[in-house]
């Protein structure tokens, strides 16, 4: 079961977060549920692939905003440079930032 206890253990900064959620930990709990349910990060994965870096921006650009409105931010930190090189559409190699997304990801999911 997520609780906040275990989202602080993994290095979300709840209490930034729950300031967002108006102090309602369910709320929070909730969010973060749906934040887990979210495939966007395997569609990012794809887009990059397939080298269609606009879409990527764009996906990349939502899930750091979801992520860091959460305050999950072992998850925010990777996403986010994953969106700036995307941003000025930057032919580089996203390989170790996504495999870091992915891992931090399952980490959250496991919780």
């Amino acid at each position: 079961m997520l609780t906040t206890e275990k989202l602080r253990e993994y290095g979300a900064d709840v209490d930034e977060a729950l300031v967002r959620c108006m102090n309602k930990e369910n709320f929070y709990l909730m969010l973060v549920g749906k934040a887990v349910n979210d495939k966007r990060l395997t569609q990012l994965e794809a887009q990059i692939a397939e080298k269609d870096l606009d879409a990527a921006f764009e996906t990349a650009h939502a899930l750091k905003g979801m992520y860091a409105n959460l305050s999950l931010n072992p998850l925010t930190k990777p996403v986010s440079e994953i969106t700036e090189l995307l941003r000025v559409r930057a032919d580089a190699d996203y390989t170790a930032l996504l495999n870091e997304a992915k891992a931090q990801f399952e980490k959250l999911c496991a919780l």
